[in-house]
């Protein structure tokens, strides 16, 4: 038979990490078992009003007792690492005092199953799960909160050190603080803006502590950093409006968690930008040498690029991807528009675009050179459904996965350090305020039933696991360039 071509492929270094990640509360359901108390998202998802149909994650994927089911899927998808979240409230229920055998066994068990499969687990201590009890006592806004994430930490990694070498402080800081606190549309649901902004501050000093505590009680050879939703901020022109209204979302972004992070300050125009609102006064002496601990790497999530004008303030999509509210997430920038980017978009209305993760990885060469990436979340939902045929087939999701893919590949091309690629997600979940209306997954979940069945982007992500090569149409590594 004559030989036909192979399809253009882009092969990674043998060395590249090949993962998947989720989070406790959108997978782990349970939420009442084994001494598990509320954490903020059980409260808000409970609240009438706050999530879409009235969804909540007291049973979400039921992974708390299919853990086993979903390893083997990962076991089969050949990934060599996985993601995964500590759930705070399952581990020390009230964010104080002694930690929970059971909470903890949970996650032993998990480890030493992955570890068995060749499958690294990488823990991330906080993914959005505060206890209830210590937002009842101030929340984020308030330092102590900081004090009680350390403590944690410390207790999290004494108990999983011996399994679990690579470890992430915060998912997300900036949603943690400002949907949380600003627009309202994450738990605990507060609409004040000076709230947010010491909410970030506290959500740093808490990193900085906690990379302090795990370093205290892990390996030396274990590996600790902590993941920026980093928002690829464009202006819409030229215009000097335009160009000004991104460098002030850029700070409020991206810089007020890299500056005290990674620079050793506060960036100056921040502090400008909103000195209407508050001094900054809960920046104490010692804060920021706190803050800035050294980093193995920078976990990086990016989902799509933020576009955005100045001047009057415009109707526009609705519209910086973060859900709709009455309220602002951006302190003191209640001039700026936000506006869809052109091209198609995901079910999430994100608009797709590789060159905002090439762009955005090759910024932060620039910024922190000597700092290695791992792309700790990408990935994009979409109107999955099961066939006749009992399969679920995801053209659009494959076609987001190869184009991201093909721009980190360029990237790394360019010189550009990045070290692995986790896909968000390995399983439909529990998508915050959507509920359960929108899908993430690999692996798509009949809700009512738990019933997992892997998608075609599951078979195909199979493969680049395997063989470290993205096949791509044609025109696919074009289009990452910007």
């Amino acid at each position: 038979m004559p030989q036909t071509e192979a399809p253009a492929g882009l092969t990674f270094p043998s060395s590249f990490t090949w993962g998947t990640a989720t989070a406790a509360y959108q997978i782990e359901g349970a939420a009442t078992l084994d001494g598990r108390t509320p954490s903020i998202w059980d409260t808000y998802s409970r609240t009438p009003g706050k999530v879409r149909n009235g969804d909540t994650g007291d049973i979400a994927t039921d992974h708390y007792h299919r853990w086993r089911e979903d390893v083997a899927i990962m076991a089969d998808l050949g990934v060599g690492a996985y993601r995964f979240s500590l759930g705070w409230p399952r581990i020390q229920p009230t964010g104080r005092g002694p930690s929970v055998q059971k909470g903890l066994d949970f996650y032993r068990r998990l480890a030493d199953e992955l570890l068995e499969k060749n499958i690294q687990p990488v823990a991330t201590l906080y993914h959005w799960d505060l206890p209830q009890e210590l937002e009842d006592a101030g929340g984020w806004p308030e330092r102590a909160t900081a004090e009680r994430f350390a403590e944690y930490a410390g207790l999290a990694a004494e108990a999983l050190g011996d399994r679990v070498r690579t470890w992430i402080t915060l998912n997300e800081p900036w949603c943690s603080a400002f949907l949380g606190y600003a627009s309202g549309v994450h738990a605990p649901g507060r609409t004040d803006p000076v709230a947010a902004l010491r909410a970030a501050h506290h959500l740093n000093l808490g990193h900085g502590k906690a990379v302090q505590a795990l370093r205290a009680n892990l390996p030396a050879d274990a590996q600790v950093s902590v993941t920026l939703n980093i928002h690829h901020v464009r202006p819409r022109s030229g215009d000097e409006r335009d160009v000004d209204a991104a460098r002030r979302i850029d700070a409020l972004a991206n810089r007020v968690f890299t500056g005290p992070m990674l620079d050793g300050a506060y960036p100056e125009d921040l502090l400008r930008d909103t000195a209407s609102l508050t001094d900054w006064s809960f920046v104490q002496d010692g804060d920021i040498k706190e803050i800035r601990q050294p980093l193995d790497f920078l976990g990086v999530n990016y989902y799509t690029p933020t576009l955005v004008s100045g001047g009057a303030r415009e109707s526009s999509h609705g519209s910086d991807g973060h859900g709709n509210s009455a309220h602002s997430p951006w302190p003191a920038a209640d001039d700026v528009s936000f506006h869809l980017p052109p091209g198609s978009t995901t079910a999430m209305g994100w608009a797709v675009d590789p060159t905002g993760l090439y762009d955005l990885l090759l910024r932060l060469k620039g910024d922190f050179p000597k700092l290695p990436l791992l792309i700790t979340e990408n990935g994009a939902a979409f109107d999955d459904y099961v066939n006749p045929q009992g399969e679920v087939n995801d053209p659009d999701r494959i076609a987001y996965l190869q184009g991201h893919l093909a721009a980190v590949h360029r990237a790394i091309e360019a010189g550009v350090d990045v070290r692995g690629y986790f896909l968000w997600s390995l399983l439909d979940n529990f998508e915050w305020g959507y509920g359960y209306s929108k899908r993430f997954g690999a692996v798509y979940v009949d809700y009512p039933t738990g019933k997992r069945t892997p998608k075609a982007s599951a078979r195909w992500y199979a493969d680049v696991a395997r063989t470290g090569v993205v096949t791509v149409p044609d025109a696919t590594p074009d289009a990452t360039k910007g």
